[in-house]
């Protein structure tokens, strides 16, 4: 429109643009070509060589190299190109009240609950979650795999408490499984009282760490394990040698489950079904025996 004035209506530049309603230096801009390749490049090289950098980190290094870029024009590329590492938020916890580790009156009064780490003889690291009974130090669960999330968790405690009863209170430390509202939602309907212990102080929780050592000296540390079913079986032929068989030196040298027998007040034990009565079970021994053997 400005050339068209200027050869047919014989006007001035200013006169054209003035007409048209821009300026003069509108008309004589000229579009710079996107020179942002080589930053990519460098950014690109960077977030491939070293994953762990952030921005500044990235920025300040490319300045030592005299690249004179503006912050701001490579914080626009490293935002294009999605290299903004996520930040981790720590969950604020409400407070933790401090409770003596005290004995429970009775069986199914206390459970501890705990998760425990190893790896396979083939690097595979999977997790083991542990449920003891405070009273008779009795182990009611050991379940292991590579993921253990809250709805496993719940799981696990649902067809605990269906063939034993559900207990008044659960121990547990601030694992993220145990502190998920699910996790919540599920111990309000059953009417257990979750127990926290406050946060890095794992003694609170004692009675099950005590146990975690016993097993870890005794399964995970003594065997080497190439599949998880492997470790699963011997952890439940373990877990009955250890009910049964194995004297407890807190129980006066008595296996949990004799202990349970002699010192248990079970009022109801006659009219719930669901709190079981132990037998022997030699099969089980030979299991745990042999598996021994074959694992020497």
């Amino acid at each position: 429109m400005v050339q068209y004035a200027k050869q047919h209506h014989g006007m001035s530049l200013r006169q054209a643009c003035k007409m048209i309603g821009i300026s003069s230096s509108v008309y004589y801009y000229k579009p710079k070509p996107n020179e942002d390749g080589h930053i990519r490049d460098q950014l690109s090289e960077l977030a491939t060589l070293n994953t762990a950098w952030g921005f500044w980190m990235m920025y300040y290094y490319l300045r030592r190299l005299n690249y004179r870029w503006n912050h701001k024009r490579v914080y626009r590329v490293y935002t294009e190109m999605k290299l903004n590492k996520r930040r981790k938020y720590k969950r604020r916890l409400p407070a933790r009240i401090l409770e003596p580790l005290q004995l429970p009156p009775d069986p199914n009064h206390t459970w501890s609950m705990d998760f425990m780490h190893d790896t396979l003889n083939n690097g595979v690291r999977f997790r083991a979650f542990n449920i003891i009974d405070d009273f008779n130090r009795e182990a009611l669960n050991i379940t292991m795999d590579t993921s253990l999330t809250a709805k496993r968790v719940i799981r696990e405690l649902e067809q605990l408490i269906a063939w034993r009863g559900a207990p008044r209170k659960i121990r547990v430390d601030n694992g993220p499984e145990f502190i998920a509202e699910a996790m919540q939602t599920w111990a309000n309907d059953k009417g257990i009282d979750l127990k926290f212990i406050q946060k890095g102080k794992p003694y609170q929780n004692g009675y099950v760490e005590r146990f975690n050592r016993t097993f870890r000296e005794e399964v995970l540390d003594a065997y080497c394990f190439t599949r998880i079913r492997e470790a699963q079986t011997m952890a439940h032929a373990w877990m009955w040698m250890y009910n049964n068989e194995r004297p407890h030196s807190s129980l006066n040298y008595l296996p949990p489950t004799e202990y349970l027998l002699k010192y248990g007040k079970r009022p109801d034990a006659q009219s719930n079904p669901a709190f079981p009565t132990f037998q022997q079970d030699n099969n089980s021994s030979s299991k745990w025996k042999n598996l021994v053997l074959q694992c020497s």
